[in-house]
């Protein structure tokens, strides 16, 4: 699966949630504004873009940016060792989503982190598998993530739906450290705001420890990228660096575009995160 962003999105990105021109940033790279604006839209790589003095400037990883730019993807992660978890990708036609459907191999009960566009892929998976909706997990409320909702509620009435959202019903809303339980799944969430203003991460572990945790980040972070954030990107950052890198580094990030990786690789891989190193087990600046 191709990267959510190539690195002229991540050069944007960061270019514009830092406020810095692309007179400025052209001047850095030694480019001219077309020339750059044009690496912003395609992504390809350039032999006279000065990687390390844009990085500089935008506070980016410019080793990490040079190696996406060269075509950087994740390792391919295997979803069987997390036997009870399921990606499912929708398309709009526009806009490719992913959604996550877990469950417990005893009970049968299921979870649905965010819904994608269509309701069809998700009851299809449930009856293959002959699992109960018992809990719908929204990450945030954009209409992409939320899309299906109304028609799996038809269909699933029973399942309960959680939410971080000022406009979620008092029922579904969430509340400060509250977990919940699919079976031998444990299900907590942290705060992830900054891309949207209700954006949650769901930290998903085996009571039986038999796979790393599995953390559905929404779209705080990507393989490589962060989600758009012009108006919190400082605070955008702050939470992927302490609620989600600060997780095991064998932890899976399954977000709601492009492919799964783990924290692992995004201490190693992404941009946005410049000298990042792992010490105990946490994660600090260099």
């Amino acid at each position: 699966m191709l990267l959510e962003d190539h690195a002229g999105d991540v050069l944007r990105k960061a270019r514009l949630g830092r406020e810095v021109s692309l007179e400025r940033v052209a001047a850095a790279a030694r480019m001219r504004p077309g020339q750059l604006a044009r690496f912003e839209e395609r992504g390809e790589p350039s032999d006279v873009m000065d990687f390390d003095a844009v990085s500089k400037l935008l506070n980016l990883d410019g080793d990490k940016l040079r190696r996406i730019a060269e075509g950087w993807l994740p390792a391919a992660h295997e979803l069987s060792r997390w036997q009870w978890l399921r990606k499912i990708e929708s398309d709009s036609g526009e806009m490719a989503v992913n959604c996550f459907l877990l469950w417990d191999r005893s009970s049968r009960e299921a979870a649905l982190f965010d819904t994608g566009w269509e309701a069809v892929p998700i009851m299809d998976l449930l009856e293959q598998f002959q699992l109960a909706l018992k809990h719908i997990f929204i990450t945030h409320s954009h209409h992409d993530h939320v899309a299906a909702l109304g028609k799996l509620r038809k269909q699933a009435p029973d399942a309960a739906v959680h939410s971080n959202s000022f406009h979620a019903p008092k029922s579904q809303k969430l509340k400060k450290g509250e977990c919940f339980s699919v079976g031998e799944l444990n299900i907590a969430w942290r705060e992830t705001s900054g891309h949207a203003v209700d954006g949650v991460t769901y930290i998903v572990d085996a009571f039986s420890g038999e796979a790393p945790p599995v953390a559905v980040v929404g779209d705080a972070v990507f393989a490589g990228s962060i989600g758009g954030a012009l108006n919190h990107f400082e605070l955008a950052l702050q939470r992927v660096r302490e609620e989600i890198l600060t997780l095991p580094e064998s932890a899976l990030i399954c977000p709601g575009h492009g492919p799964v990786t783990t924290v692992g690789e995004q201490r190693d891989c992404n941009p946005f995160f410049p000298g990042l190193v792992e010490s105990s087990g946490a994660v600090k600046s260099s």
